[in-house]
């Protein structure tokens, strides 16, 4: 799997790094090289949604949960806290069964294949698992089987003889994923037993299911009476409460977490069917008589108790994590389909227990990402999947920073191959790769590659006194880094990941405004070589604050830079320092990111669209070739639906082209301080924050009207010139 944590380049004698920068791996410990919770330090246990095993994810499955909770552990490994992030593949239940029949193989065969696939998906991706494991293992029959017992000899789990559809064809039970019918609340008619993925209701039986079906044979089932035991969540729902009031002002709940979670306890919880009638499963306890031997448990009950399982396939020494409530802080990411399971079920079935088991402090949540104004859809073939991203040749730190900055947090999203390839050419090549790549060689060729000192030796760099050792005319600008680092910080601490990756740019455009409002050339150097070096040695300590605030987000980009930095890896601090000192030696300046051919959008958008985009992609290609089938001099006139698509077309085309022209500094800034009040306007109008919404709306557009301005002059200029503007 990828590495959770940057990598460590080799031994160098040229570096000159301040010591109390120093980012601490805990892996290095103990001698097993686990990481262990430590009493008295800050402890977080991080867990994602578990992937169920019976397809590839998507690009929606992946920001909903992995990638969102690998960010969050990298942040918090950046902050120096004892992190534990673990995962794995959801593999009981009937879906597996079910596909596994389709595919002529037995369930075990099954998820060896897709647990594979999910995990070679996940590591291109660099999502950095401390431990990436599965359910069908002997630790989760152990500790499965040690909590059913324990809510059975509380009283929570009480008998049910239930009506059941039955497969007379396949002559067994149906659980919940081998029916099929119509959504009885929102009449969407491939609703599964369980839920319904178009309006996202549970069922407590397939048979509320109108014209329910055998999903494997498709005849209609008979009902039958078998027998099942259930928890009793009504008995406990005031428990739950309690916890839940407790959680939600004590932790950070999402707006959705909150709601769906709420929702369910409003509405009254009802005794809920804990077994099902299945092989693939983990079995009931055996104190439970020869009555339950060849009942299986929910998935909805096995499932998020692969959390301590696969904790205890990477230690022995998991209760440290998971039966230490005072010491862990546990932090849970999903989809928002996976709330109620997650905040009212888990939590019930340990606080059943009475044992002192690590509960959720926060839960981050996500809506749906679209993918070109559809769902994604494997049978069909529109979406990226798995590992298709790899295949288009771009880098995985791209894909990371546009699904993050994309990121479906409070509505959903959309996934744009036009709006991708503009992101790419635009934020990221002109706005941090030129900041980076400017600044490194300037070091490289105006000072051979050592940091000068612009005190000429007058200020102990390496002491207290040299942390913050900055000019005098660079005070207000590093008031303004401190600012927006500790509102990064803080939308990081509350998992507001896409508002702490517009604050790592709008970093990065900063530095970008400093550079051209210093005008940092050879004339500069010639006629004030002292502010050329105090500016030198600021903007290169600003790279490295980046370095380490990218590092959550894109961290292949991250170690780039320190690569080229010839630095260490550090942690994110609470303000800006100098780090690297003078006399540091930096490396060889390479570029981050690299263009993307608007010609490409078409290409990938017919590969990744499914038969009908492909079809479209030939009609506009006909089109604007103008053969319409048939000669020019009997060529019909376009339609206005026709002529429609082809100015859409032409735009889109005209604003990837656009994308490519590079920005100046002026207005790579602008575009970040847009994102910045964009958010700030975002959390007054959710009302997650108080203030003057009408006069931070002024300012946005205020923001938005300068950018237009400038855009629309350098257009008309490059018209008149027949040339390219360059940043200086």
């Amino acid at each position: 799997m990828a590495s959770p944590f940057p990598a460590v380049p080799s031994t160098s004698n040229t570096r000159k790094i301040r010591q109390t920068s120093t980012l601490v791996d805990f892996r290095k410990e103990h001698s097993h090289g686990k990481i262990l919770p430590k009493k008295g330090e800050r402890n977080v246990l991080i867990t994602s949604a578990l992937p169920y095993v019976n397809n590839q994810p998507h690009l929606g499955n992946i920001i909903g949960s992995t990638l969102s909770a690998d960010v969050f552990a990298r942040y918090a490994r950046q902050r120096n806290n004892r992190v534990l992030y673990v995962c794995g593949t959801d593999e009981y239940g009937t879906t597996t069964e079910v596909m596994a029949a389709k595919e002529g193989v037995g369930p075990k065969e099954l998820c060896d294949k897709y647990h594979k696939l999910h995990a070679e998906a996940y590591e291109w991706f660099q999502i950095g698992f401390d431990h990436f494991g599965r359910t069908s293992t002997e630790k989760q029959t152990e500790i499965c089987q040690h909590i059913f017992l324990k809510l059975y000899q509380n009283g929570w789990m009480e008998e049910h003889e239930n009506k059941q559809l039955y497969c007379e064809t396949d002559q067994r039970f149906l659980a919940d994923r081998y029916v099929e019918g119509t959504c009885p609340k929102c009449g969407y008619e491939g609703a599964r037993g369980d839920q319904c993925e178009h309006c996202s209701v549970t069922y407590e039986s397939p048979l509320d299911l109108l014209r329910p079906k055998c999903s494997a044979c498709g005849s209609t089932p008979t009902e039958r009476l078998t027998a099942h035991l259930h928890i009793k969540l009504a008995s406990l729902q005031p428990q739950i409460e309690t916890w839940v009031k407790e959680t939600q002002e004590k932790g950070t709940w999402s707006a959705n977490g909150k709601a769906f979670t709420n929702g369910w306890l409003k509405g009254g919880l009802q005794s809920r069917g804990m077994t099902r009638d299945l092989e693939w499963g983990v079995r009931l306890p055996k104190e439970l008589g020869e009555k339950w031997e060849k009942k299986v448990m929910y998935v909805w009950f096995d499932a998020p108790i692969g959390y301590p399982s696969i904790t205890a396939n990477y230690t022995d020494d998991w209760e440290l994590w998971w039966k230490n409530p005072e010491d862990i802080t546990l932090y849970q990411f999903m989809g928002k389909d996976n709330v109620p399971f997650h905040t009212v079920l888990f939590p019930a079935y340990l606080i059943g227990t009475h044992e002192p088991w690590t509960m959720l402090n926060s839960i981050s949540t996500t809506e749906y990402l679209q993918y070109e104004g559809t769902k994604f859809s494997k049978s069909k073939n529109v979406g990226v999947f798995g590992q298709n991203a790899r295949s288009t040749g771009v880098q995985a730190s791209v894909w990371r920073y546009y699904l993050l900055q994309n990121r479906p947090e409070t509505s959903d999203s959309e996934f744009t191959w036009d709006d991708f390839v503009a992101k790419n050419n635009g934020e990221l090549l002109n706005n941090l790769g030129n900041f980076v790549n400017r600044i490194i060689k300037f070091v490289i060729a105006k000072f051979d590659s050592v940091l000068p000192d612009p005190s000429g030796g007058k200020v102990a760099w390496e002491k207290e006194e040299g942390a913050r050792a900055f000019a005098e005319e660079d005070q207000t600008f590093v008031a303004e880094i401190d600012a927006l680092l500790k509102a990064f910080i803080n939308d990081m601490d509350h998992q507001k990941i896409r508002a702490g990756i517009a604050g790592a740019m709008a970093i990065s455009a900063r530095g970008n405004q400093y550079i051209q409002d210093n005008k940092v050339d050879n004339a500069l150097l010639a006629s004030n070589p002292l502010r050329t070096a105090q500016v030198v040695l600021t903007t290169i300590n600003l790279v490295y604050l980046l370095s380490s605030i990218l590092h959550p987000f894109m961290p292949s980009t991250s170690d780039e830079i320190i690569a080229q930095l010839d630095a260490t890896p550090i942690a994110i601090p609470d303000r800006f320092e100098i780090n690297l000192l003078p006399g540091h030696k930096v490396g060889s300046a390479t570029h981050l990111f690299t263009k993307i051919d608007p010609k490409k959008i078409d290409e990938w958008r017919a590969e990744f669209g499914g038969a009908e985009a492909r079809a479209k992609l030939e009609a506009a290609k006909a089109l604007a070739a103008g053969t319409g089938g048939g000669a020019a001099g009997d060529q019909q006139p376009l339609s206005r639906k026709q002529q429609d698509k082809l100015k859409k077309a032409a735009r889109l085309e005209a604003e990837a082209k656009a994308a490519l022209v590079p920005k100046t500094p002026e207005q790579v800034e602008l575009e970040e301080r847009i994102k910045v009040q964009g958010e700030v306007v975002r959390k007054l109008k959710t009302g997650t924050e108080e203030g003057d919404v009408e006069g931070e709306l002024a300012k946005l557009q205020a923001l938005k009207a300068d950018l237009k301005e400038i855009t629309a002059k350098l257009a008309a200029s490059t018209v008149t010139e027949g040339n390219v503007p360059t940043p200086p």
